[in-house]
């Protein structure tokens, strides 16, 4: 995908998460290991954010090795910030609808 479709999917799953009452904390992380899209906060639980979008069911885009990069970026994002939170991993679908997915790693 292009990262011009790239952040065209993030703004809107931004809004869309916004809409719900998350605030947004960070946008495209990056670590050694990898990016994070989008780092949320609601109800005192930070919530870092894959956003897929395409043809075809995006969610499977999200494979064991990726979601393993997510994890290590977070772990690395919450040291570098000093952050004690409770925390998800979690999943915004963008095709013509969006669709969020709580707690992927489960």
């Amino acid at each position: 995908m292009s990262r011009q479709k790239g952040n065209f999917a993030e703004d809107r799953a931004t809004s869309y998460l916004e809409d719900l009452g998350y605030e947004i904390v960070d946008r495209n992380y990056y670590s050694r290991f990898g990016e994070i899209d989008i780092i949320a906060k609601k109800d005192n639980t930070l919530h870092f954010i894959e956003v897929k979008s395409g043809e075809g069911e995006p969610i499977y885009k999200i494979t064991p090795a990726k979601l393993s990069k997510i994890i290590k970026t977070a772990d690395i994002y919450m040291q570098k910030k000093h952050i004690d939170l409770d925390y998800c991993f979690d999943a915004v679908i963008v095709t013509q609808q969006i669709e969020f997915i709580g707690n992927i790693t489960l």
